[in-house]
């Protein structure tokens, strides 16, 4: 749902989950398959005499990421009280940044609706504490009533902040799968966790107020989210119905935004610099965190199309996941690169993406020996396909399943050129009717004496193979 009334930015609050502790204590960051409320102590839930302690590591996570995001690092960052009486946070304040965030000023090239490239533009990155889960008795605007689970309460949190430059659903989910992006190839964020990343979108048609949905768990919530308030604010304009500047919670459930309160602003949260910590002067810290920084997609996209010689497209959807790009590469040294990139990005994504798998549960290995039998001729497309989906739903014992031993089981090995000849000769002996209709000009028809090869071959035969020679037969008779 595009248009050129819609104005989207996005905050996005990124949980630094693969540190081994939270932001101003110690407790484990391995929280999520526990009981509620067993991985807390007392400066997590706020309890008076204890003092937060800065976890080095956690910023110089945050560093990584906003330098990855292209910000500008600042010298000195500190954190601030944000002051709010809700029960995710004990304390009654958040600890964040207000004044000083960490980075200013990055951007992230997307996609964009036209289906060129975009910039989007970054306001800032900073860093913050996490607040706590609460898990409501039904939806949050009918509960009769909630339930606090402070595991998550002071884990170390990253909120990104956009300019409003996106300008439909699609552009703000290719966003936020390019950061996802990003995030993973940092190794500083497992995105398969519960709340490892949550967006608040602030959306609004132009001359009208603006709406904040908060707190969208998914990339496909956010797009439905934002889908729903396009309509939602568009019909009451048609209507004449007046809006206001307000906080609004999607349901997942229902697929729609309901308001929970006026939209706050800055000064109701009584920002003031949080005593127990002294600012932070983190401009030496950079030159370290900017040597490890590894290869980063947009860098790798390139180095792929330059180094392999692959297609653009190719690149771009091998690059999109660091296991898919790290998996691309260990292929491509042991099997032709063009042929490796189109077969793992066109149809290994493919079918692992139809089964919502990731590409952990497939060898390179057997990738490779599948191109060296489709290279060597013992094998048709049609049959390296079966090969892999064969692999891919295989629950038992994975040694026992190779693509030489489908290929055997199956019978996919590649027919000779004897049997498809005479399966050649057969299919237009037994389609009369297509050989008149081809003759009779209708160059389509030749469609259904391949597929009766194939069907006579049990789809051993190369298709092209097989096309060529009904054309050559249908020429001489």
């Amino acid at each position: 749902m595009a248009g050129g009334d819609v104005i989207i930015g996005l905050e996005v609050h990124v949980q630094l989950n693969r540190l081994h502790s939270k932001l101003f204590c110690g407790c484990s960051t391995d929280y999520h398959a526990s009981d509620p409320n067993t991985h807390t102590c007392p400066v997590c839930l706020g309890l008076p005499g204890t003092l937060p302690v800065v976890n080095r590591r956690a910023v110089e996570y945050a560093i990584r990421v906003a330098l990855a995001l292209n910000c500008q690092i600042q010298g000195e960052t500190l954190f601030y009280r944000k002051n709010y009486y809700y029960p995710d946070l004990p304390k009654a304040f958040q600890i964040t940044q207000y004044d000083f965030p960490l980075g200013l000023g990055g951007s992230i090239l997307i996609k964009g609706e036209d289906g060129e490239e975009k910039k989007i533009r970054i306001t800032r990155v900073h860093m913050e504490e996490d607040p706590g889960r609460l898990v409501h008795a039904g939806t949050i605007d009918r509960a009769k009533y909630s339930m606090v689970d402070y595991n998550r309460c002071g884990m170390s949190l990253l909120e990104v902040v956009t300019e409003p430059d996106l300008r439909s659903p699609k552009e703000a989910r290719s966003f936020l799968d390019k950061l996802r992006n990003i995030l993973e190839y940092l190794d500083v964020f497992d995105g398969g966790l519960e709340g490892a990343m949550r967006i608040d979108s602030n959306i609004s048609l132009v001359g009208g107020e603006r709406a904040e949905v908060k707190n969208i768990s998914s990339h496909k919530g956010v797009e439905k989210a934002l889908a729903y308030e396009i309509t939602r604010q568009r019909s009451a304009r048609r209507r004449g119905v007046a809006q206001v500047q307000e906080t609004r919670h999607y349901d997942e459930l229902r697929a729609i935004t309901v308001s929970i309160r006026t939209k706050e602003e800055a000064h109701d949260y009584r920002y003031f610099p949080e005593p127990d910590l002294v600012p932070m002067r983190i401009a030496d810290w950079v030159p370290k965190v900017e040597a490890e920084l590894p290869e980063l997609p947009d860098a790798k996209r390139e180095r792929f199309v330059a180094e392999y010689g692959i297609a653009d497209d190719h690149a771009r959807s091998l690059t999109s996941e660091i296991r898919v790009a790290n998996f691309y590469e260990v292929v491509a040294k042991r099997a032709p690169p063009r042929l490796a990139a189109a077969w793992i990005a066109d149809v290994l994504k493919g079918e692992l993406n139809y089964r919502d798998i990731t590409i952990d549960k497939f060898s390179p290995d057997h990738m490779v020996e599948i191109l060296s039998m489709l290279e060597g001729g013992k094998i048709t497309e049609k049959g390296a396909v079966e090969v892999i989906r064969t692999i891919l739903d295989h629950s038992g014992d994975p040694s026992e399943v190779t693509p030489a031993r489908v290929v055997e089981a199956k019978g996919l090995v590649r027919a000779g050129d004897d049997a498809v000849k005479a399966a050649v000769r057969a299919a237009v002996e037994e389609s009369a009717q297509a050989v008149a209709d081809y003759r009779a000009g209708n160059e389509k028809a030749i469609n259904f004496i391949v597929g009766v090869v194939m069907k006579k071959t049990r789809g051993r035969a190369d298709p092209g193979e097989a096309n060529r020679l009904v054309k050559e037969t249908l020429d001489e008779i």
